[in-house]
Protein backbone atom coordinates (compact mmCIF):
# COMPACT_ATOMS: atom_id res chain seq x y z
CA UNK A 1 0.00 0.00 0.00
CA UNK A 2 1.29 3.61 -0.94
CA UNK A 3 -0.35 5.03 2.30
CA UNK A 4 -0.46 4.07 5.66
CA UNK A 5 -3.57 1.22 6.08
CA UNK A 6 -6.57 2.59 7.04
CA UNK A 7 -8.75 0.62 9.66
CA UNK A 8 -12.33 1.12 10.77
CA UNK A 9 -12.38 -0.27 14.19
CA UNK A 10 -16.48 -1.82 14.87
CA UNK A 11 -16.92 -1.36 18.56
CA UNK A 12 -19.94 -0.83 20.90
CA UNK A 13 -18.13 -0.70 24.02
CA UNK A 14 -16.27 3.25 23.65
CA UNK A 15 -13.43 2.16 26.20
CA UNK A 16 -12.46 -0.59 24.11
CA UNK A 17 -12.73 1.24 21.27
CA UNK A 18 -10.81 4.24 22.03
CA UNK A 19 -8.66 1.65 23.44
CA UNK A 20 -7.38 -0.08 20.38
CA UNK A 21 -7.51 3.03 18.51
CA UNK A 22 -5.01 4.55 20.49
CA UNK A 23 -2.38 1.07 20.19
CA UNK A 24 -3.23 1.67 16.50
CA UNK A 25 -2.78 4.92 16.02
CA UNK A 26 0.77 4.47 17.78
CA UNK A 27 1.85 2.39 14.79
CA UNK A 28 1.02 4.66 12.49
CA UNK A 29 -1.76 3.30 11.10
CA UNK A 30 -4.90 5.80 10.11
CA UNK A 31 -8.13 4.85 11.95
CA UNK A 32 -11.68 5.27 11.70
CA UNK A 33 -14.53 4.43 14.29
CA UNK A 34 -17.77 3.33 14.36
CA UNK A 35 -20.02 2.18 17.69
CA UNK A 36 -23.02 -0.25 15.33
CA UNK A 37 -23.19 -2.12 12.41
CA UNK A 38 -25.41 0.31 10.63
CA UNK A 39 -22.53 3.23 11.27
CA UNK A 40 -19.85 0.65 10.07
CA UNK A 41 -21.66 -0.36 6.65
CA UNK A 42 -21.55 3.59 5.90
CA UNK A 43 -18.09 4.32 6.75
CA UNK A 44 -17.17 1.43 4.49
CA UNK A 45 -19.36 2.76 1.49
CA UNK A 46 -17.97 6.22 2.91
CA UNK A 47 -13.68 5.55 3.35
CA UNK A 48 -13.54 1.63 2.16
CA UNK A 49 -11.14 0.23 4.70
CA UNK A 50 -7.80 -1.84 4.61
CA UNK A 51 -9.00 -3.72 7.47
CA UNK A 52 -11.97 -3.55 9.72
CA UNK A 53 -12.01 -4.45 13.75
CA UNK A 54 -15.50 -6.38 13.90
CA UNK A 55 -16.68 -6.65 17.65
CA UNK A 56 -19.67 -9.40 17.03
CA UNK A 57 -21.61 -9.03 20.05
CA UNK A 58 -22.68 -5.35 19.27
CA UNK A 59 -27.10 -4.47 19.42
CA UNK A 60 -28.76 -4.17 16.65
CA UNK A 61 -27.24 -5.64 13.85
CA UNK A 62 -24.30 -8.48 14.91
CA UNK A 63 -21.06 -8.77 13.78
CA UNK A 64 -21.91 -11.95 11.54
CA UNK A 65 -24.61 -9.72 9.60
CA UNK A 66 -21.93 -6.75 9.43
CA UNK A 67 -19.26 -8.99 8.12
CA UNK A 68 -21.75 -10.65 5.43
CA UNK A 69 -22.77 -6.92 4.01
CA UNK A 70 -18.86 -6.02 4.17
CA UNK A 71 -17.39 -8.84 2.27
CA UNK A 72 -20.72 -8.46 -0.44
CA UNK A 73 -18.61 -4.85 -1.29
CA UNK A 74 -15.40 -5.04 -0.02
CA UNK A 75 -12.29 -6.88 0.03
CA UNK A 76 -11.06 -5.80 3.15
CA UNK A 77 -9.90 -7.95 6.13
CA UNK A 78 -11.94 -9.09 8.81
CA UNK A 79 -10.86 -9.54 12.19
CA UNK A 80 -13.93 -10.80 14.43
CA UNK A 81 -13.86 -9.76 17.97
CA UNK A 82 -15.57 -12.45 20.11
CA UNK A 83 -16.46 -13.44 23.73
CA UNK A 84 -16.55 -16.94 22.25
CA UNK A 85 -14.17 -19.36 21.80
CA UNK A 86 -16.33 -21.92 20.12
CA UNK A 87 -15.36 -23.66 16.78
CA UNK A 88 -18.68 -23.27 15.20
CA UNK A 89 -19.00 -19.73 16.09
CA UNK A 90 -15.49 -18.87 14.30
CA UNK A 91 -16.47 -21.37 10.91
CA UNK A 92 -19.90 -19.34 10.82
CA UNK A 93 -17.29 -16.23 11.00
CA UNK A 94 -15.27 -18.00 8.19
CA UNK A 95 -18.18 -18.75 5.41
CA UNK A 96 -19.62 -15.53 6.10
CA UNK A 97 -15.91 -13.83 4.91
CA UNK A 98 -13.97 -13.14 8.24
CA UNK A 99 -10.37 -13.50 8.12
CA UNK A 100 -8.78 -13.99 11.61
CA UNK A 101 -10.47 -14.28 15.24
CA UNK A 102 -9.26 -12.75 18.54
CA UNK A 103 -11.01 -14.16 21.83
CA UNK A 104 -11.93 -11.67 24.99
CA UNK A 105 -10.20 -10.77 27.00
CA UNK A 106 -6.74 -9.80 24.55
CA UNK A 107 -4.28 -7.64 24.96
CA UNK A 108 -4.43 -4.52 22.43
CA UNK A 109 -0.48 -5.31 21.75
CA UNK A 110 -1.12 -8.85 20.58
CA UNK A 111 -4.37 -7.56 18.39
CA UNK A 112 -1.80 -5.11 16.99
CA UNK A 113 0.79 -7.46 16.33
CA UNK A 114 -2.09 -9.77 14.80
CA UNK A 115 -3.28 -7.63 12.34
CA UNK A 116 0.13 -6.04 10.93
CA UNK A 117 1.00 -10.00 10.57
CA UNK A 118 -2.26 -10.12 8.65
CA UNK A 119 -1.40 -7.08 6.36
CA UNK A 120 1.82 -8.28 5.85
CA UNK A 121 0.90 -11.57 4.70
CA UNK A 122 -2.72 -10.59 2.76
CA UNK A 123 -1.67 -8.40 0.57
CA UNK A 124 1.52 -6.99 -1.31
CA UNK A 125 1.22 -4.75 -3.98
CA UNK A 126 3.60 -5.74 -6.89
CA UNK A 127 3.20 -3.42 -10.11
CA UNK A 128 -0.85 -3.08 -8.70
CA UNK A 129 -1.12 -6.75 -8.48
CA UNK A 130 -2.46 -8.38 -5.24
CA UNK A 131 -0.78 -11.38 -4.64
CA UNK A 132 -0.73 -13.76 -1.04
CA UNK A 133 2.68 -14.95 0.04
CA UNK A 134 3.04 -17.88 2.29
CA UNK A 135 6.38 -19.97 2.42
CA UNK A 136 7.10 -20.70 -1.16
CA UNK A 137 3.40 -20.41 -2.42
CA UNK A 138 2.93 -17.45 -4.26
CA UNK A 139 -1.04 -16.95 -5.03
CA UNK A 140 -1.74 -13.97 -7.94
CA UNK A 141 -5.56 -13.15 -7.18
CA UNK A 142 -5.89 -10.87 -10.15
CA UNK A 143 -4.05 -13.49 -12.72
CA UNK A 144 -5.53 -16.36 -10.86
CA UNK A 145 -2.02 -17.96 -11.06
CA UNK A 146 -0.25 -19.85 -8.47
CA UNK A 147 3.39 -20.18 -8.45
CA UNK A 148 6.15 -22.60 -6.13
CA UNK A 149 9.32 -20.65 -5.99
CA UNK A 150 8.56 -18.61 -9.07
CA UNK A 151 7.02 -22.11 -11.14
CA UNK A 152 3.44 -21.66 -12.20
CA UNK A 153 1.12 -24.21 -11.53
CA UNK A 154 -1.62 -25.68 -14.00
CA UNK A 155 -4.52 -25.52 -11.07
CA UNK A 156 -8.04 -26.23 -11.88
CA UNK A 157 -10.58 -23.37 -11.15
CA UNK A 158 -11.48 -25.60 -8.00
CA UNK A 159 -8.33 -26.60 -6.89
CA UNK A 160 -7.30 -22.98 -7.03
CA UNK A 161 -10.36 -21.72 -5.21
CA UNK A 162 -9.23 -24.55 -2.43
CA UNK A 163 -5.99 -23.19 -2.25
CA UNK A 164 -6.79 -20.02 -1.76
CA UNK A 165 -9.09 -20.33 0.56
CA UNK A 166 -6.42 -22.44 3.24
CA UNK A 167 -4.28 -19.93 2.96
CA UNK A 168 -6.57 -17.19 3.60
CA UNK A 169 -7.29 -19.49 6.91
CA UNK A 170 -4.28 -20.99 7.94
CA UNK A 171 -4.10 -23.34 11.45
CA UNK A 172 -7.58 -23.44 11.17
CA UNK A 173 -9.70 -26.74 11.20
CA UNK A 174 -12.05 -26.57 7.81
CA UNK A 175 -15.19 -29.49 7.61
CA UNK A 176 -15.60 -30.98 4.65
CA UNK A 177 -19.28 -29.53 4.72
CA UNK A 178 -17.31 -26.15 5.30
CA UNK A 179 -15.36 -26.50 2.71
CA UNK A 180 -18.11 -27.81 0.19
CA UNK A 181 -20.56 -25.23 1.09
CA UNK A 182 -17.78 -22.29 0.45
CA UNK A 183 -15.97 -23.79 -2.79
CA UNK A 184 -18.88 -25.92 -4.55
CA UNK A 185 -21.76 -23.45 -3.09
CA UNK A 186 -24.75 -23.86 -0.45
CA UNK A 187 -26.55 -25.64 -3.49
CA UNK A 188 -24.27 -28.08 -4.36
CA UNK A 189 -25.91 -31.26 -4.02
CA UNK A 190 -22.99 -34.08 -4.90
CA UNK A 191 -21.21 -35.94 -1.94
CA UNK A 192 -18.41 -34.20 0.18
CA UNK A 193 -16.25 -36.92 -1.17
CA UNK A 194 -15.38 -34.64 -3.80
CA UNK A 195 -13.33 -32.55 -1.60
CA UNK A 196 -11.27 -35.26 -0.69
CA UNK A 197 -10.90 -36.06 -4.29
CA UNK A 198 -10.25 -32.19 -5.33
CA UNK A 199 -7.83 -32.28 -2.19
CA UNK A 200 -5.94 -34.94 -3.79
CA UNK A 201 -5.04 -33.76 -6.87
CA UNK A 202 -4.21 -30.19 -5.37
CA UNK A 203 -1.40 -31.90 -2.83
CA UNK A 204 -0.01 -33.84 -6.13
CA UNK A 205 0.09 -30.63 -7.97
CA UNK A 206 1.70 -29.06 -4.72
CA UNK A 207 4.56 -31.59 -4.82
CA UNK A 208 7.17 -30.77 -1.63
CA UNK A 209 4.27 -28.68 -0.20
CA UNK A 210 1.54 -30.72 -0.13
CA UNK A 211 2.08 -31.18 3.42
CA UNK A 212 1.18 -28.11 4.06
CA UNK A 213 -2.22 -29.58 3.83
CA UNK A 214 -2.95 -31.53 6.45
CA UNK A 215 -5.72 -34.04 7.02
CA UNK A 216 -7.69 -33.80 10.42
CA UNK A 217 -8.73 -37.24 11.16
CA UNK A 218 -12.84 -37.30 11.62
CA UNK A 219 -12.76 -33.59 11.06
CA UNK A 220 -11.48 -32.09 8.03
CA UNK A 221 -7.96 -30.31 6.70
CA UNK A 222 -6.14 -27.42 7.84
CA UNK A 223 -3.33 -25.31 6.04
CA UNK A 224 -0.24 -25.22 8.02
CA UNK A 225 1.16 -22.21 8.62
CA UNK A 226 4.81 -23.02 9.24
CA UNK A 227 6.62 -19.56 9.53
Amino acid sequence: MAKQPLILIVEDERRMRELIADYLEEEGFEISQADNGYEALDQVRLHPPDLVVLDIMMPGMDGFEVCKHIRNHSKAIIVMLTAKSEEEDKLHGYELGADDYVTKPFSPKVLTAKIKALLNRWISQEDGDQRIKNQDIEIDEKAHEVYIRGELLELSPKEYDLLLFFTDHPNVVLTRDALLDRIWGMDYYGDVRTVDTHIKRLRKKLGDKADCIQTVRGNGYKFQDKR
